[in-house]
């Protein structure tokens, strides 16, 4: 139904009264179709315009201070607008016509409002994750993207490699206005400076002593590629999710890779025994030193000390030659005695064989059996008796007494 049908009176949104619908109102002007004026919304215009202006009729200037108020309500509205607030973790990118102006932090802030000055808000502490080689879904399942994860070594050989790349904005001006796609920027920088690493080493290397300096050198090489680029990101981490042969010869490696652990674990047994046996024969070695040492220090001792007792003995036997050679050889016998347990005697007089037990005599500090005609005399065990007991020296201190009287005669 139409605004201002005919025959409904009050239904002008324009504020028409209408009678009728008819041409009795002269505030409404004939539609286009008829050809009689202006339409309605240019009308409407330029009753606003007038109203502005002159403040409309019958009402002075009250319509023209009530337009004026509203002016300034949208106004200050406008301005209010212009506030804005960062947070901690986030920076407040201005621009002017599309120009950067400033970069802000957290706080409450305030711009010209649009469509003067505009404020792009930038999380400079999310945790962004690039992953290159595969593609993890929502279930965080990893799919494998070969074109990105085949890459040839140094020795003509064909890694699988896999990493993810953690990275946050460290410039917000920079991340918005220096590169158009800063995002997959990185993803391209990264994998060329991947490439590059695994271009200069082995295979070998790259999957197993080498891994922690490959990734060192990736994030390194891409870093400075991105700062020359400007890109403002900062790689904080990059993580080797996975290395290995291709598919096509994973069985064969894996076998390589068993004989170099056995090989390792090998070395490793052999170099523990080597740590074991060594300080043990270092420690002999020493000991056998120090024996040797001390044998000769003590060899040369002796061989002093019996020059010496030499000497005294060369010197004394000048002085008196019979004594001395009687002493020796009375020190000789008890030597060799002393060192033996059966000793047999002969007497002059008799053919009589004495034997005399000495290991049992002197364990047991008993008395010499012997018989008062069985032995001479002066080998007999002498002692002084007081009633029935009687005071007896050992054996071994008769026999030396009885050689000694016998050599003097």
């Amino acid at each position: 139904m139409a605004w201002n049908e005919p025959g409904k009176p009050g239904q002008d949104p324009w504020g028409n009264s209408g009678k009728n619908g008819g041409g009795d109102n002269k505030d409404r002007e004939p539609s286009r179709s008829g050809g009689n004026g202006d339409d309605d919304l240019t009308k409407l215009f330029k009753k606003a315009a007038e109203k502005l202006n002159s403040g409309g009729s019958g009402s002075g200037g009250i319509g023209g201070f009530g337009g004026a108020a509203l002016f300034g309500v949208i106004f200050v509205v406008w301005m209010l607008s212009g506030i804005y607030i960062v947070d901690p973790a986030e920076r407040g990118v201005v621009t002017r016509f599309g120009a950067f102006v400033d970069e802000t932090k957290a706080g409450p802030h305030w711009h010209f409002p649009y469509p003067i000055e505009n404020v792009t808000i930038v999380n400079v502490d999310q945790i962004r994750t690039a992953e290159i080689g595969y593609r993890s879904d929502v279930r965080n399942v990893a799919g494998n993207v070969p074109n990105e994860s085949l890459m040839l070594t140094k020795d003509e050989n064909i890694v699988d490699l896999k990493i993810a790349v953690q990275y946050q904005v460290q410039s917000a001006s920079k991340y918005l206005f220096e590169i158009a796609d800063p995002d997959p920027t990185l993803r391209i920088v990264t994998e060329s400076a991947l490439r590059e690493v695994v271009g200069q080493s082995t295979m070998d290397f790259v999957l197993t002593e080498g891994r922690n300096e490959v990734v060192a050198r990736v994030q390194q090489l891409a870093q400075e590629r991105l700062d020359a680029y400007n890109a403002g990101l900062l790689i904080t981490s990059v993580n080797l999710q996975d290395a290995q042969p291709p598919e096509q010869v994973q069985a064969s490696f894996a076998d390589v890779v068993k004989a170099r652990e056995d090989r390792e674990r090998l070395i490793n047994e052999a170099e523990a025994y080597s740590n074991e046996i060594l300080p043990i024969a270092r420690g002999n070695a020493a000991r056998q030193l120090e024996e040797a040492s001390a044998y000769h220090d003590q060899v040369i001792a002796e061989a002093k000390g019996e020059a010496a007792r030499f000497s005294s003995i060369v010197t004394e036997y000048s002085k008196a030659p019979e004594v001395t050679r009687n002493r020796i050889y009375i020190d000789a016998v008890s030597n060799v005695l002393g060192r033996t347990s059966k000793v047999f005697i002969g007497s002059d007089s008799t053919n009589n064989l004495l034997y005399l037990p000495l290991d049992k005599m002197i364990g047991q500090q008993a008395t010499v059996p012997f018989k008062a005609d069985a032995m001479p005399k002066s080998v007999a065990a002498t002692g002084s008796t007081t009633g029935s007991n009687t005071q007896q020296q050992p054996a071994t201190t008769n026999i030396r007494d009885y050689l000694r009287n016998r050599e003097l005669r």
